[in-house]
């Protein structure tokens, strides 16, 4: 191989790596993103979840129901 096919085999091979990397950047980027998202939602759902619990409706669970 000559220097300059050894240069050009080196170039190629940059080349590649920084596309590679720019898409796994993209890529972490957006999951990030959709981490963010899904936090946010957890958080919500929690309070969500605390509100059903301290609402009147928690002494319902052991009352027999109508029917019987």
């Amino acid at each position: 191989m000559t220097d300059h096919e050894t240069l050009a085999e080196l170039e190629s091979r940059i080349a590649f790596q920084e596309d590679a990397i720019d898409k796994l950047s993209e890529m972490v980027a957006k999951q990030e993103m959709d981490i963010e998202r899904l936090t946010r939602m957890v958080k919500i759902l929690n309070v969500q979840l605390r509100e059903m619990g301290t609402g009147e409706n928690v002494g319902d669970a052991n009352e027999v129901p109508p029917h019987y």
